[in-house]
């Protein structure tokens, strides 16, 4: 699954595999006792595409083979639902106080197997864009649609990679520049080189009115080259079990780059920084001390223009 500077995927490909292991987390969290999230759409793209390796993995039934490699698996994928599940509240209740601040546009970048679109309360006539790879947004809207799935936003699909023009293509959608926007970029960063994530906030910049908002999560540990190489040696001892296992780790760009908190500040937003043990602890979630690169060093930073 290596990566070129014009690849394109399908949501069984690559970053879109991606997609699918977030939604599975989504899932496992949604059949919870106590679930964080609900996400009732989740499960039906696993369904949709057969998926095995993802649900196994954060439903705890993997083979006893793989169970045999960490005896903490079990406590691994659980932190990681619950990093996912946090997350995914993080950004719901972003989107639904941009809202409530009278913000009725929004832009998901990176859109993936995101539902917020169907399963958030959105005011009327909010009018919701979701940007991603034509092939996954595809996949999603004929999965949804095909379960009588209805989007509770005006929903407007742009089928682009993020890497091209997409404020073109944004905007020759019906997208309205004078308007405060609310923008999300969730699990999006490491799939881009630098330069394009530079390129990301010059162009989220030029098009954000006073008023808009933005979440962003960003992943300090992939510059942690002993965390990586840990992580790295572990997932290979999982598919020396289970050949099915997809391996992600190649699809990052493990590149320096900008400090995306002290950009926003730089361009005048009023930003807030939240790790993300602090957000899990916030929601009641956390990971055994001892249990190394549980957590993701990840932030999540959210600002208002």
């Amino acid at each position: 699954m290596s990566r070129t500077d014009d690849d394109a995927w399908d949501i069984t490909e690559s970053v879109g595999v991606t997609a699918l292991g977030i939604a599975a987390a989504r899932a496992a969290e949604t059949d919870s006792d106590n679930p964080l999230i609900v996400d009732p759409f989740a499960r039906l793209f696993l369904d949709a595409v057969g998926d095995r390796a993802w649900t196994a993995f954060f439903s705890g039934t993997v083979s006893k083979e793989v169970a045999d490699v960490d005896p903490e698996l079990s406590v691994r994928m659980r932190s990681g639902v619950d990093y996912i599940s946090s997350r995914t509240k993080l950004f719901d209740d972003f989107f639904l106080n941009a809202t409530e601040a009278g913000v009725r546009q929004a832009v998901i970048l990176a859109a993936g197997l995101d539902t917020r679109a169907w399963r958030l309360p959105w005011p009327d006539e909010t009018r919701v864009y979701e940007l991603d790879q034509p092939k996954v947004l595809d996949f999603k809207r004929s999965t949804l649609a095909g379960s009588g799935a209805e989007p509770a936003a005006v929903l407007i699909n742009v089928p682009i990679d993020l890497r091209q023009d997409w404020p073109k293509a944004l905007e020759q959608a019906g997208y309205d520049a004078s308007a405060p926007t609310a923008w999300s970029a969730e699990g999006l960063l490491p799939f881009l080189p630098a330069r394009a994530q530079d390129l990301l906030f010059d162009r989220i910049e030029v098009l954000s009115a006073s008023g808009s908002w933005v979440a962003v999560e960003t992943f300090g540990d992939l510059l942690n080259p002993d965390g990586l190489q840990r992580q790295r040696a572990q997932m290979e001892r999982y598919r020396a079990a289970a050949t099915d296992i997809p391996k992600v780790e190649d699809l990052w760009y493990l590149e320096e780059r900008a400090d995306v908190a002290d950009w926003l500040r730089r361009h005048g937003w009023d930003v807030t920084v939240t790790t993300a043990r602090e957000l899990m602890a916030r929601n009641h979630r956390s990971a055994p001390d001892h249990l190394e690169d549980a957590v993701p060093q990840s932030q999540f930073i959210t600002a208002r223009r």
